[in-house]
């Protein structure tokens, strides 16, 4: 069964849009340990410089190799949230990861973006460095 998703980041207007494997179970399995590594090897290097911009184009990347198979269709970037996501991931440059579901109001008009949205405090996780 398809689950679509956005992934946001803060700091990055772009919007990851994902066609299926969205629910937390799996987006957990592929974001939190690629999180880990990416603010690891940032510390490593000293890197601090377009930190949005990298890790949203690294966010593709690995979402691209992991849920893509044959049909590049299910990833793509935008400007725009999507009327039909079921979840909403914020990844915060404090290294947080909030999961929200859309309310009501985001499905009548998506464009009200995260202050439309539901926290869902159990799944709340952060990666600690």
């Amino acid at each position: 069964m398809a689950t679509p998703c956005h992934i946001i980041v803060e700091g990055n207007p772009a919007i990851i849009y994902a066609s299926r494997n969205g629910t937390p179970e799996k987006v957990r399995r592929i974001l939190k340990p690629f999180l880990e590594k990416f603010w690891q090897e940032r510390e490593t290097a000293g890197e601090y410089h377009d930190t949005p911009e990298c890790l949203v184009a690294q966010i593709i990347v690995r979402f691209g190799f992991e849920i893509c198979e044959d049909d590049f269709s299910n990833l793509r970037v935008g400007l725009e949230y999507d009327p039909e996501v079921k979840y909403l991931y914020s990844v915060a440059l404090d290294r947080k990861v909030s999961v929200l579901v859309p309310a009501e109001e985001y499905c009548q008009n998506p464009s009200l973006g995260l202050k439309a949205c539901t926290l869902l405090q159990e799944e709340n996780w952060q990666v600690d460095y």
